[in-house]
């Protein structure tokens, strides 16, 4: 059958017909079910790291022994024709399972080449964008970040259920953020761009709580802190700690005739990252009141409202040629987009 694909790229290819391949995934869960009939059945959700499945295995199919027998957090792969079903979204046939080998585990951890190497260049990208910073305070706080976070942060989603829901998508979310970030800076000169790269870097910091994966696993679990606390107020408890730190090391005794002062610096950024989401009914315990945080907030809705069109059109059911069928948690179907220009 050739090389595995992601669940992404066969939701992709069955909307032009059935597909014969392998996926590697891991289960998620499995629920034993019974049909009108009473009848036993499994239902089996799968992830990878760029999508999920759920397949039923009837009573009468070959894989509903090893069903009976495996354990939620398996890897394993799933050979057979798949196509789109019109009930149950992927359905799949003349289908069998098996446990992965360790080098398939290691692939289906590592995901896609495709993936990996877009959330490589993303972080080296995040990680060169902070040495522009010029205030060598704010730079530092980066810095510190990255250097004991940074395994951490690259292995956080987004998002649990939305955008960017899966392993390493903070650190593809905040690339993004930062590319606009630095390109409004550019068109707006009153922006304070030090302050609005740091904020963008650090605004979903609480999320390697709150949406954090083990080294070894693509289930997300639920942590006591980010139940407990949230992202947000982790995020600012994340500023004050690096800020400290900071404050010990030497450099920091030559920066205290720096103009803004210190303190400034700090409770702007602080600001920053509390007021990010917009309005105290979304979470945010104060409302944006600076340039820069509503700069955030603004680059921080739109590249989250993208990526989740985005992302229907690759996978969304054509209702029509114009028109996909609605994925939530967009409030409407999807048109397709008009074509750029290509002339004459």
């Amino acid at each position: 059958m050739g090389a595995p694909i992601s669940i992404q790229e066969l939701r992709e290819r069955v909307i032009t017909g059935p597909v014969l391949t392998a996926v590697f995934a891991q289960i998620e869960s499995i629920t034993e079910k019974q049909t009108r009939d009473q009848k036993p059945y499994y239902e089996l959700v799968l992830r990878d790291l760029v999508g999920v499945m759920t397949i039923r295995v009837w009573n009468d199919h070959p894989a509903f022994n090893f069903c009976s027998q495996v354990q939620p957090g398996a890897p394993v792969c799933i050979e057979g024709e798949f196509w789109a079903g019109n009930s149950y979204g992927l359905e799949v046939r003349n289908w069998q399972i098996r446990d992965l080998n360790l080098d398939e585990r290691a692939m289906l951890f590592e995901g896609p080449e495709q993936v990996r190497e877009r959330q490589r260049n993303d972080f080296n990208e995040i990680a060169s964008t902070i040495e522009s910073i010029g205030d060598p305070r704010l730079r530092r706080m980066g810095q510190l970040f990255l250097l004991e976070f940074g395994e951490r942060f690259k292995r956080s989603a987004g998002a649990r259920n939305v955008h960017h829901a899966r392993r390493g998508g903070l650190v593809e979310h905040v690339a993004q953020m930062l590319r606009a970030a630095d390109a409004v800076a550019g068109v707006y000169s009153n922006l304070n761009r030090d302050l609005l790269l740091i904020g963008v870097l650090l605004h979903d910091a609480g999320k390697m709580w709150e949406n954090n994966f083990p080294k070894e696993s693509l289930q997300m679990p639920y942590d006591l802190y980010g139940e407990l606390i949230g992202h947000i107020s982790i995020g600012g408890e994340l500023v004050n700690r690096l800020w400290s730190r900071m404050r010990q090391e030497p450099d920091f005794e030559t920066w205290k005739e720096f103009s803004p002062e210190s303190e400034l610096v700090r409770v702007h950024l602080l600001h920053l990252v509390i007021a990010h989401h917009g309005e105290k009914s979304f979470g945010s315990p104060v409302e944006p009141k600076t340039p820069e945080a509503w700069a955030l907030h603004l680059i921080d809705n739109l590249d989250a409202k993208l990526e989740l069109i985005f992302s229907a059109y690759r996978t969304a059911v054509r209702l029509s040629p114009h028109v996909l069928d609605r994925v939530r948690p967009l409030h409407s179907n999807p048109v397709v987009p008009l074509p750029k220009f290509g002339g004459a």
